[in-house]
C-alpha cells in the first residue's frame, strides 16, 4: 500500500545509494561531457551515471511510474512522477565544493508529497513527507521565525546567461543593502534545506527548474516555510522564494518592484 513514509524511504534509500557512487567515482577532476546554457554550465560523466542509477533504482520497484530528471527528461505518464536532479550543484561537484546534492522528488496527481536531499560531502540527508515534518539526523527541522528583513541572511544564485548574470547583479544591489548578508552556496536544493535548518533565513533566485526547488522546497515547507513566486504564484524558474511567513511577504515586497523575472 502506497503510503507517504513509503515513497519518502525509497526515495532516500535511492539517494543515498547514488551518493555513495558518486564519492566513490569521482576523480580529481570529473569529465565534463557537455554544456547547456553557457559554456560554464556543465554536465558531468558522473551526472549521466547518477541520473542512470536512480532511474534503474526506480524503475525496479516502481514500473509504472513516471520520472522527470534533468539529464535524462520525462519517461512515462503514471499519476506519480519522481522529479530527479542527478547532481545539484554541478559546478561545485566539478571543483570539489561541498555544496552538491542528489534531489528527489515525489509527485502524486500534480502535488509533492516527498522529498529527499543528499548533501553528500557534508553527510546530510534531508528528508520530508507531506503533512510528517522535515527531518535531519532524527531531528525535527524548523525554519527561524520572526527574523525581520534588515536581520535577515538571505541564500541566492545565479544563472550562467550573460544577460540573465547582468539583472541579477542589479536586483543584488537592491536587495544587499536591506538584508544581514547574502549567502551563495551553488545549489539550489542545499539552500531550500538551509532555510528548513535555520541556517539561512530565507532564499530567493531566478532560474532553478523544478528538479532543483522540488525535493528541497518540500523540506523547507515541512520545516514551516513558505515556498512561492511572486504576486502569489507558485514556485517556478520565473522567481523560487522561500522564508518564514512574515519574512516572505517582506521579501517578496522587496523583489516585486525589482522585476526580477527579466532579462537583459
Amino acid at each position: 500500500m502506497e503510503t507517504l513514509g513509503t515513497f519518502a524511504h525509497l526515495a532516500e534509500e535511492i539517494a543515498r545509494e547514488a551518493g555513495e557512487m558518486l564519492l566513490a567515482k569521482r576523480p580529481a577532476r570529473p569529465e565534463v561531457l557537455a554544456t547547456k546554457s553557457s559554456p560554464t554550465d556543465v554536465v558531468t560523466a558522473l551526472d549521466k551515471a547518477s541520473e542512470e542509477l536512480i532511474r534503474a533504482r526506480i524503475k525496479a520497484v516502481r514500473p509504472e511510474d513516471a520520472i522527470l530528471g534533468e539529464e535524462g527528461g520525462s519517461t512515462g505518464d503514471g499519476r506519480v512522477r519522481w522529479i530527479v536532479d542527478p547532481i545539484d550543484g554541478t559546478v561545485n561537484f566539478l571543483y570539489g565544493l561541498p555544496d552538491w546534492a542528489v534531489s528527489i522528488a515525489v509527485e502524486v496527481d500534480g502535488e509533492i508529497v516527498a522529498g529527499v536531499v543528499n548533501v553528500v560531502p557534508r553527510g546530510e540527508v534531508f528528508t520530508a513527507a507531506r503533512g510528517e515534518g522535515a527531518w535531519l539526523s532524527g531531528e525535527r527541522l524548523r525554519c527561524n521565525t520572526g527574523v525581520p528583513l534588515n536581520r535577515a541572511l538571505i541564500a541566492t544564485g545565479f544563472g550562467y546567461e550573460t544577460g540573465r548574470r547582468k539583472i541579477q547583479a542589479e536586483v543584488l544591489a537592491h536587495v544587499l543593502p536591506r538584508v544581514r548578508d547574502i549567502r551563495r552556496a551553488g545549489s539550489a536544493a542545499a539552500d531550500l534545506c538551509s532555510v528548513a535548518a535555520g541556517r539561512v533565513d530565507g532564499y530567493y533566485e531566478r532560474g532553478p527548474q523544478v528538479w532543483d526547488y522540488a525535493a528541497g522546497g518540500l523540506v523547507a515547507t515541512e520545516a514551516g516555510a513558505r515556498l512561492g513566486g511572486l504576486n502569489g504564484g507558485a514556485a517556478s524558474p520565473e522567481l523560487t522564494l522561500c522564508a518564514a511567513p512574515g519574512l516572505f511577504e517582506e521579501l517578496h515586497d522587496l523583489l516585486a518592484p525589482l522585476d526580477p523575472e527579466r532579462d537583459a
